[in-house]
């Protein structure tokens, strides 16, 4: 099969990789979409020591199942791969199982591929009017969806919360989205590329702000870090109010910027969230299919082979639309 693999920083060869075969239990699945992850970013630029190259990288995807009980089914795939019998998988919590796995992360190759397996249970079936480049948002707003509906069960306020987004790529807008769908009804999201919060703004109908023009004294009752900086969690720290919640979803890097002082004498409360559970994953579904998120339309799309030229233009900026989709063949 055709491939696109990360061979090293900065290094994408579109070339022929050998076919993945399905364990028991698993479908094959013929990917039709693949959306580029911030995580790849980081990979791509070599920060991630959990993605050693070669690798084939994406983890965003949807496709046809072409072997398998379900052959021939649409669907869009939760990449996270769990056991199902430890104390966090029993709980619900199988985001946090210890032997969870995640493809395009070792031992499991990505999804930046022609063919694709998984777990039938890490399958939801999509219906018709869906379409693979709009399945395959399912991830990265699910991951946006956990964080507000364990932020809002967090957050204890007599009034209709506001909320503060951090960054407008996928996993911020996803949040953005999920908050309300999930009924939070003053949202504010921050971004500091102008032709991005164009995009926003006239494409995805969404309060946009530069990071350096936001009031001060404007303070929120849940904030999402969905970069993951120093500067973006010391904003975070400032903008949140008391008593209210960060909510930290962006991996951009691992240290400074958190206001501990402030946020020890106002008890703020700061939650790290990884992914989401596998129910997380199916609302999330549902939320998209029955047009809750809106029309998944703020995607660019180019082929597979493209794929190195995309992950470029990415980090010069260059891409006003919150998701790149990778079409394989």
């Amino acid at each position: 099969m055709k491939a696109l693999v990360y061979t090293g920083p900065e290094t994408l060869i579109y070339r022929d990789a050998p076919e993945p075969r399905p364990d028991e239990g698993e479908a094959l699945i013929r990917v039709e979409s693949v959306g580029i992850c911030g995580s790849d970013m980081h990979a791509y630029l070599g920060h991630d020591e959990r993605r050693p190259a070669p690798l084939i990288l994406g983890h965003e995807a949807a496709g046809v199942i072409a072997l398998g009980p379900r052959k021939g089914n649409r669907v869009t795939i939760n990449p996270l791969v769990t056991c199902g019998a430890c104390p966090a998988c029993l709980a619900g919590r199988d985001n946090l199982c210890p032997a969870r796995q995640i493809i395009s992360m070792p031992p499991r190759e990505g999804a930046f591929a022609e063919w694709l397996a998984m777990p039938e249970t890490n399958l939801v079936a999509m219906p018709d009017h869906i379409t693979p480049d709009q399945a395959a948002l399912a991830e990265p707003i699910a991951c946006g969806w956990h964080a507000v509906r364990l932020g809002l069960a967090r957050l204890a306020t007599g009034h209709s919360p506001r909320a503060l987004v951090i960054g407008g790529g996928a996993i911020g807008l996803g949040a953005a989205l999920s908050l309300a769908a999930q009924g939070v009804g003053d949202v504010t999201m921050l971004e500091p590329n102008a032709p991005r919060r164009s995009y926003l703004e006239l494409h995805c109908d969404q309060k946009v702000l530069a990071p350096d023009t936001v009031d001060p004294g404007a303070l929120f009752d849940i904030v999402i870090d969905g970069v993951g900086y120093e500067a973006t969690r010391a904003q975070a720290s400032a903008l949140v109010r008391p008593g209210g919640v960060i909510m930290h979803i962006g991996l951009g890097n691992a240290a400074g910027g958190l206001d501990i002082r402030r946020m020890t004498l106002q008890e703020i409360t700061f939650i790290g969230t990884y992914t989401y559970t596998a129910e997380d994953f199916r609302q999330t579904a549902e939320a998209m299919f029955d047009g809750r998120l809106g029309a998944l339309d703020w995607t660019q799309t180019r082929q597979l082979s493209e794929g190195p030229r995309a992950f470029a233009d990415i980090r010069r900026g260059e891409v006003d639309a919150p998701k790149i989709i990778l079409r394989p063949g």
